[in-house]
């Protein structure tokens, strides 16, 4: 089952993309009563996270780069929570993007973000991503205003170029070993709004309540416009996008860690091999401590 799940939702090849076919309410035929029975599930799969992500950190060779980018309220932070919770934090890096300081908009979009991939060895997650760049950016114009770019680099072409450019960033960051898999987190507007009175009408999520929230829900059918096309334009066989149904919490965790579990095992992952020279220092080592203790004995 966690293989299916992998692979189900997967964009390789994004032309025909249409993202009314997908359902933000959808788990694979599986009932709402197996909401309980997934934890299992996820456990399993967060156990075999930890074993490949140990062999990926002692083989450092690959890196994997983890994209999430979803309207608000979809649940990008708890799917991080739940689904990393069990990997060495020694390997792993989440890094959330929120408004440009003006340092990083003094540089080029993907300056940011490229000081912050993950190095061999390392999982990294991006909690939302340069692809802000291609929806928040591309609904509010005053955003690209404040780049300060100069008046050639902005065109009628400028998105395109930005897929272009987006699409030929993860194309060389495969090729230097650091697999690339993104998940756009599938919230339908009735799901949103319900999540939204829940951080109203509960005490502890108050917190988690933004009325700028609200305001871009006001911009809803652009955002699912922009997602489409963005997903339609940077899916690749290399990077490709998970479109995820984000409705059920249980069944999106599930698939994001069937899909991270995945892109592991393609790795081909192992332990390196010790050479003769290393064995024999081990076993000088090993008669070195039986010596000591025998002395000890004595």
């Amino acid at each position: 089952m966690l293989r299916s799940l992998a692979t189900r939702y997967r964009i390789d090849e994004g032309k025909k993309f249409r993202l009314r076919d997908f359902d933000p309410g959808d788990t694979a035929g599986l009932p709402k009563e197996f909401k309980e029975d997934s934890k299992q599930l996820l456990q399993r799969s967060t156990e075999l996270l930890a074993e490949l992500q140990d062999k990926l950190f002692a083989q450092d060779r690959w890196g994997l780069l983890l994209i999430f980018q979803a309207m608000d309220a979809a649940g990008k932070d708890g799917t991080i929570k739940h689904v990393m919770s069990g990997v060495n934090p020694q390997g792993c890096q989440v890094t959330a993007f929120k408004s440009p300081s003006a340092e990083e908009l003094a540089h080029g979009y993907l300056w940011r973000t490229s000081k912050a991939m993950p190095g061999r060895g390392k999982i990294g997650i991006f909690n939302r991503s340069y692809y802000e760049e291609v929806l928040v950016v591309r609904v509010h114009p005053e955003m690209l205003e404040a780049q300060q770019l100069p008046e050639s680099c902005i065109s009628g072409k400028i998105w395109k170029e930005r897929f272009e450019d987006i699409t030929a960033f993860e194309r060389y960051a495969t090729r230097n070993g650091i697999a690339v898999r993104k998940f756009f987190l599938n919230l339908s507007k009735e799901e949103q709004k319900r999540r939204f009175l829940a951080r109203l009408d509960q005490p502890e999520k108050n917190w988690k309540f933004s009325a700028a929230d609200v305001r871009e829900r006001g911009y809803w059918d652009e955002y699912q416009e922009n997602y489409e096309e963005m997903i339609r334009h940077t899916s690749s066989k290399e990077a490709p996008w998970l479109v995820v149904p984000a409705d059920n919490k249980w069944f999106t965790r599930l698939v994001v860690s069937s899909v991270i579990v995945h892109a592991l095992q393609e790795m081909a992952l192992s332990y390196p091999v010790v050479s003769d020279e290393k064995r024999k220092a081990l076993a000088a080592a090993r008669r070195e401590l039986d010596g000591k203790g025998k002395a000890a004995k004595a």
